[in-house]
């Protein structure tokens, strides 16, 4: 299968008084079309500032990214900005994430107004009603607030803004990390049935190896920065070669 993303030597740091934080250091994957790719590490080893950087919310220091076969980090706003809505992120915290003073039609219409400008209200409507629908909330609900909805349920209105625009491609940002271990695989399993269903492509960033392992079609090990192990799921959950990954199989609580 072709890949939708390849990454090249993709370097973002950040210039502190002490000196340069390489917080992503001269890493390279790729992204197959409809697959998963797992991003694990522990906090701080750089993997939230790789899908924000992919995204063009962070620069990058150095390095090349190929999306569709077009490099991306090179390219200006204005030429860029056709792909945001092929590229989407789900964040990892549902609340933050939303804004507390805009219904659920606003939020998730919103990006449909962006990128959709001609849209009639009515069509923009009936969009965010089955986008509610396809994560399994109900259609009455967009008239409601965040702060009237579960962690689980406004993680799901986030996947739904993220899906309202048609990605190819989407970073999941530690998406089940805030939420309560009940929650956790009912959320991993709407974002995998999404993914057969709509042929999404993910890179699924977490800490917890057992998630990423459950969810993945090929994991990366992230420390300080850099990518110290790179297989399979299956490899890597049977065969840990780096003891860095050995150290986060320990810490696993068990696959969900």
């Amino acid at each position: 299968m072709a890949d939708l993303l390849e990454v090249r030597g993709l370097k973002t740091w950040f210039r502190q008084r002490s000196g340069w934080v390489k917080a992503v250091d001269d890493i390279s994957f790729s992204v197959p079309a409809g697959k998963t790719v797992g991003l694990v590490g522990e906090s701080g080893s750089g993997k939230t500032t790789v899908g924000r950087t992919l995204l063009k919310l962070i620069p990058a220091t150095g390095g090349e990214a190929f999306f569709e076969g077009r490099e991306i980090l090179g390219m200006e706003e204005r030429a860029f900005r056709p792909l945001r809505a092929r590229m989407q992120m789900v964040f990892q915290d549902p609340f933050g994430s939303l804004n507390p003073r805009m219904r659920v039609r606003e939020i998730i219409g919103e990006a449909l107004e962006i990128h959709f400008p001609k849209t009639q209200n009515a069509d923009r409507r009936e969009r965010v009603a089955e986008l509610l629908r396809q994560v399994g909330l109900k259609e009455e609900m967009m008239e409601r607030y965040p702060h009237e909805f579960s962690g689980g349920q406004r993680q799901r209105i986030g996947i739904a803004r993220a899906l309202a625009v048609k990605p190819r491609f989407i970073v999941c940002d530690e998406p089940v990390s805030a939420l309560d271990v009940s929650v956790q695989a009912r959320i991993v399993n709407l974002l995998q049935d999404l993914q057969e269903e709509l042929g999404l492509a993910y890179l699924f960033i977490a800490h917890d190896l057992a998630v990423v392992e459950h969810v993945s079609d090929h994991v990366l090990v992230m420390y300080r920065g850099k990518i110290v192990e790179s297989a399979s799921a299956e490899a890597i959950y049977q065969d840990p070669k780096h003891d860095y990954t050995k150290k986060l199989l320990a810490a696993a609580p068990g696959a969900i």
